[in-house]
């Protein structure tokens, strides 16, 4: 994965936690790293199936989204509890 822009402007498509492809919720945030927050630290693990984040014209799935929010540049302060860390695959 080539530099990921975290400032840039995003759009949230949640899942439904049974298809890829039936979406429950669209949201817009003006930063990819508040979208990758929220997905991650706010959204019930079985809302990640399906999900996808735009950036850039380009979509990153629950395993991108949860690299993005674990990687080192990530500008955000991470939730400390369990629950965030339980979601990830």
């Amino acid at each position: 994965m080539s530099a990921f822009d975290y400032a840039a402007p995003a759009e949230l498509y949640l899942g439904n936690g049974l298809s890829r492809h039936a979406y429950l919720q669209y949201r817009r945030f003006a930063s990819a790293a508040q979208a990758i927050q929220f997905v991650v630290e706010s959204s019930g693990r079985s809302a990640l199936t399906g999900t996808i984040l735009e950036v850039n014209e380009e979509r990153f799935d629950k395993k991108d989204i949860f690299r993005l929010y674990t990687a080192p540049g990530y500008p955000l302060e991470r939730k400390a509890d369990s629950a965030a860390t339980a979601a990830l695959p």
